[in-house]
This record gives structure tokens, C-alpha cells and sequence, in this order.
């Protein structure tokens, strides 16, 4: 049985696809790209997402979004609209659960200070440390490193990628070269993510304490859907009243996302992949929906994640990352020997960033005080 028959022809097919770097039997009574799903959920790089940070550090509470639960709301979200417009689910499900495999603790503050440590070897960027952890990082195989996943799933995990490095990946950089699109599927998790991201950070910023909701309603978008959640259920307030609104932003985005693709889809004629791969971007939000976005963009950058609360963290957490960095690289002895390299500074350099965006949060804090405190080991 054809478990891909009901997909549109300008879908990823597994059958058409340009494979893995290493051949292998095919999986059986699973599609290729369901392996890869079920490769990424089993791997250690998944796992650790659970006590990765969103945007409060793991300690800070338990109900904030980590990396792990912020995942599992991109596929969620993500194969919602995949069966819609009939793409392939499982693609788009294996590529929102990957996306963030590379991420350091402590979120943007950890990449930011990654990155600045690792200035001089090449940066960091957290999408192509997610395309390093299942290309290379991941030990769960004999007969290869890494999760060895198909092309379409390792180009949807590499959202971005400069010309530079991008020349230095072969194949899969490509496309930035010749400034072509991914699959739909792949452009379908991009933004998957950001309704994730937006939607849920205001329910995490009104659970802290640091957004209000008086706030939120300078914000047009959240304020309509607040009175409609009001109008519904005449009396609600506290939870409920964020939860109803939330949810209903999320749909809003959700619906706008599927009729304007749809719509761009059917315009462009797209028949294929390759088609559509020579196409301008057709995963997208109508022009008034993506200003009302920037808009909620812009208030949760200036009034949550550069709030003096989350400053102060973030702040701690650039330190632990740049301290930890400037110990290993002065030290490589303190690490345990299969991140030693030896000889070879940028080799080295790049370990030291490989262990440390292994880190979760709990982890990176524990390594630093075992570092820097006389009476921990």
C-alpha cells in the first residue's frame, strides 16, 4: 500500500526523494521520512531539549515552554496545515521536531555568547549545529554517525545558512547559493515555528508575570481576540481568559497561513518539487496578517525579552557560556577525552562548542559551579 497516495503532486514523495548519505534497506512498514521521525524522537539531542530553555531558564518554573514542548507544538501545528494542503506530514512533523536539536542552554543568550566566543573558528548558529548534531553528533548506529536522515529532512532542519557556509556543504547548502526554495514542507515548519513561538511566549510572559494584560492590549491582534473570547464565555477571566485568546490567535494565524498558501499554490501551478523549488517562497501569510505579526514581534521584543528580569538571566547566562568556553579552550585536560583534541586549536575550538550546546540549562550551571567553586566537584 502507497501510504503517501493522498498527497498532492508538488508534495515530497518519499519515493522521489534524493535519499539518504548512506543507503540503506528500506524501512518496511514505514515511509522514510517516518524513520526519520521516529530516528529524531529516540535520539539524545531530543531528549535534552526537555531541559533546554525557551526563554525562561529551566529552574525558573515548571510550567514555562522548553525546547522540548516548544517542538512538539511546531509539529502539532505544522501537521495540522501539512493535511490541509495535503503535504507530506511526516516530512514536516520530522523537521519541526529537529529544529532546534542544536540549540545551547539558556536559549538566544547562549547562542548569542557561543557565537561570540567561537568568533574566530567559524561562529556558531544554532541551525547548523542542528544539522551537525544529525549529520555527525548523534552515536546511535553502527554503521554511520549521525541519525543519517534523508535530504528533504536535514535541508528543512538548515533554515538559514550564509554563502559561506553554505559553499562548504556540498549539496544541501545549495540552494542558498542559487537562492532557491526548500520543499513546502520545509517552508510550511519555518513558519510553523513562528506562530509557536509568538503565541505561546505571551502565555509564558502573562504566566511570569512580566507581561500584563492592559499591555497585551496595545497589541491589536491579541486585543480583538480577548473580546471575542469575552463574547463567547461573558464573565471569564484569569486562565481561561489567556488560554481562550491564545487559542484563537493560534487559529486566526492557522487559517490566514492555509488559504494563503492555497491560494498561492494554485496561482503558481507548481506540479512538483522541482517546481516548486524554482518558485518564489508559496508558504505564507497574507500581507495584513504578516504586518499584524510584526507588530506582536515587536512587542514581545521590547516589553519581554528585553525586560530587566530576563535581562539579568540572560546576562548570567552569556557569563556561564563565555566562562565555560574560555576554561576548556585554556584547559582542554578538564573535559573528558573524546572532546580532546589536541594540537589543533580550531578543532578544538569547535569541540568545546559541540559539549557546551550539548548542555541543557540544569547541566551548563551544575559544569560551571564544578568549574569555578572550590567545594563542588
Amino acid at each position: 500500500m502507497d501510504l503517501e497516495a493522498c498527497l498532492a503532486p508538488y508534495a515530497a514523495h518519499s519515493a522521489a526523494s534524493r535519499g539518504r548519505h548512506f543507503a540503506e534497506p528500506p524501512p518496511g512498514s514505514r515511509t522514510e521520512f517516518q524513520r526519520d521521525r521516529d530516528r529524531i524522537v529516540h535520539s539524545t539531542a531530543f531528549r535534552r531539549l526537555e531541559y533546554k530553555t525557551q526563554v525562561f531558564v529551566n529552574h525558573e518554573g515548571d510550567l514555562f515552554r522548553t525546547r522540548l514542548t516548544h517542538s512538539i507544538e511546531v509539529a502539532q501545528i505544522a501537521r495540522a496545515i501539512a493535511r490541509n494542503l495535503r503535504l507530506n506530514e511526516d516530512l514536516v512533523e520530522a523537521i519541526s521536531l529537529a529544529h532546534d536539536l542544536g540549540h545551547t542552554p539558556f536559549g538566544h543568550a547562549g547562542q548569542d555568547a557561543l557565537n561570540e566566543c567561537m568568533a574566530q573558528y567559524g561562529g556558531f548558529e544554532h541551525n547548523l549545529q542542528s544539522l551537525r548534531v544529525v549529520d555527525k553528533l548523534e552515536e546511535r548506529y553502527g554503521a554511520f554517525d549521525g541519525l543519517n536522515l534523508m535530504f528533504e529532512t536535514r535541508e528543512g532542519i538548515l533554515k538559514h545558512c550564509s554563502i559561506p557556509n553554505a559553499q562548504m556543504l556540498g549539496e544541501i547548502g545549495l540552494r542558498f547559493i542559487e537562492k532557491k526554495q526548500p520543499t513546502l514542507e520545509a517552508q510550511l515548519a519555518n513558519l510553523a515555528d513562528e506562530i509557536a513561538y509568538n503565541n505561546h511566549d505571551i502565555d509564558d510572559g502573562l504566566r511570569s508575570g512580566l507581561l500584563s494584560i492592559e499591555q497585551l492590549d496595545e497589541v491589536d491582534f491579541f486585543a480583538r481576540h480577548r473580546r471575542e473570547a469575552q463574547a463567547a464565555f461573558p464573565g471569564i477571566g484569569g486562565r481561561r481568559m489567556i488560554n481562550e485568546t491564545v487559542r484563537r490567535m493560534i487559529n486566526t494565524l492557522i487559517v490566514d497561513l492555509t488559504r494563503t498558501s492555497a491560494e498561492k499554490i494554485l496561482a503558481a501551478g507548481v506540479q512538483s518539487v522541482a517546481e516548486v523549488r524554482s518558485s518564489p517562497a508559496l508558504i505564507s501569510f497574507s500581507d495584513a496578517m504578516r504586518q499584524e505579526e510584526i507588530l506582536l514581534k515587536r512587542f514581545l521584543r521590547e516589553n519581554l525579552y528585553r525586560h530587566y528580569q530576563v535581562n539579568r538571566m540572560t546576562s548570567k547566562a552569556r557569563r556561564v557560556v563565555r566562562e565555560l568556553f574560555e576554561a576548556f579552550m585554556a584547559e582542554p585536560r578538564l573535559l573528558a577525552p573524546d572532546y580532546q583534541v589536541g594540537g589543533d586549536v580550531a578543532r578544538q575550538a569547535r569541540k568545546v562548542a559541540d559539549y557546551i550546546a550539548g548542555m541543557t540549562d540544569r547541566y551548563a550551571m551544575r559544569e560551571h559551579r564544578r568549574l569555578f567553586m572550590i567545594d563542588e566537584l
